[in-house]
């Protein structure tokens, strides 16, 4: 296949770090030579490649980056088993990798995976939207582009971030300092997204108007949120009650996205969590949607994932005792073990 020159280098990455991914994660070989590329293997591991490099082409001719991630994150939407049918409703790896939601200095915010597009699509299309995947997929920072993305847009005229809290698994006590510098620490993570999205010295500023609020869930009672764009975030901690409270809170003009991971649940003495039993409430009520991420959907260090991963195999071998007696009983689990030596 030939590449446009004009694509060729954002194409091959840095040093040819780009195609030297492609290369290791592709059954065909790839041979490049000036501005043209040829694939030769098994037939169909040929079309797959040639399908990747199609797709790598045409984010560098929209002048993407194509990075080492970008590679792998292609080739695996490509292998997925739905990919014909994502290619066919406009969710090709191109697609979902193009998607800006916000740039600031440089720095442009976006999915990195189909689930994360989907995410982001629901997030457009649904007034109540429940962002459910494990650490590291995104839910919170990309729901925090969008309401950044609708101030700026004029869609709405505030952002309200929201967390519980609640502390994951220490007491922390009678913390010194005014009440605001108590719970400062529970919201410390909002403020930090929210600095890589905003100038800094702006945020002070949209937080003294009123524009951009940050508080601690138990402040949401007996308000009700006009145009507003609202998040609650760790929401696996709230009980039933709480994500009620907060849910009716809803007001005309305004949109809810509610995020957590329901298998890090930090209430005391074996509380229910409102987040679990919110999908069997709300099932069948329209204009409510509910997102999953998972591992697969990780975007930061890639040991996350297979930490993820591994932690929900430890808990179902935990639930079912004829896998606790099977599991191994030094290191790491054998298909783990098998990955590592791939790599």
């Amino acid at each position: 296949m030939a590449v446009p020159d004009a694509a060729l280098l954002a194409l091959l990455g840095s040093r040819d770090e780009s195609l030297r991914a492609a290369e290791d994660l592709l059954d065909a070989d790839v041979h490049v030579r000036g501005n043209e590329i040829t694939f030769t293997g098994e037939p169909g591991d040929v079309a797959f490649a040639e399908r990747v490099f199609t797709e790598l082409v045409t984010l560098a001719e929209r002048g993407q980056h194509v990075s080492v991630d970008a590679v792998r994150r292609t080739v695996e939407m490509l292998a997925g088993g739905d990919a014909d049918e994502s290619a066919r409703i406009g969710e090709s790896p191109a697609e979902v990798l193009s998607l800006d939601i916000l740039s600031r200095r440089g720095k442009t915010i976006r999915p990195k995976t189909l689930n994360q597009k989907r995410y982001v699509d629901a997030i457009d299309a649904h007034t109540i939207v429940f962002g459910i995947g494990p650490a590291g997929t995104g839910k919170t920072y990309l729901a925090m582009a969008k309401a950044v993305q609708a101030l700026q847009a004029k869609m709405i005229n505030r952002i309200i971030l929201t967390r519980p809290a609640v502390e994951a698994g220490e007491r922390l006590g009678y913390l010194p300092g005014t009440l605001f510098e108590k719970i400062d620490p529970y919201l410390r993570p909002l403020y930090d997204a929210l600095h890589d999205m905003l100038d800094p010295e702006s945020i002070p500023k949209l937080m003294a108007a009123g524009t951009i609020e940050v508080a601690p869930l138990a402040y949401m009672r007996g308000r009700t949120l006009n145009d507003a764009f609202i998040i609650l975030d760790e929401a696996q901690n709230t009980t039933p009650e709480q994500m009620k409270m907060f849910l009716t809170r809803l007001g005309f003009g305004s949109k809810i996205v509610v995020t957590g991971d329901v298998t890090q649940v930090d209430l005391p003495g074996g509380s229910r969590s409102g987040l679990s039993v919110v999908r069997d409430i709300l099932f069948g009520v329209d204009d409510v949607h509910f997102a999953e991420l998972s591992s697969a959907d990780v975007v930061r260090h890639r040991l996350v994932a297979d930490i993820v991963d591994a932690y929900a195999r430890w808990d179902e071998s935990e639930r079912r005792p004829e896998l606790r007696a099977a599991a191994p009983r030094n290191g790491p689990p054998q298909d783990l073990r098998r990955r590592r030596g791939r790599r």
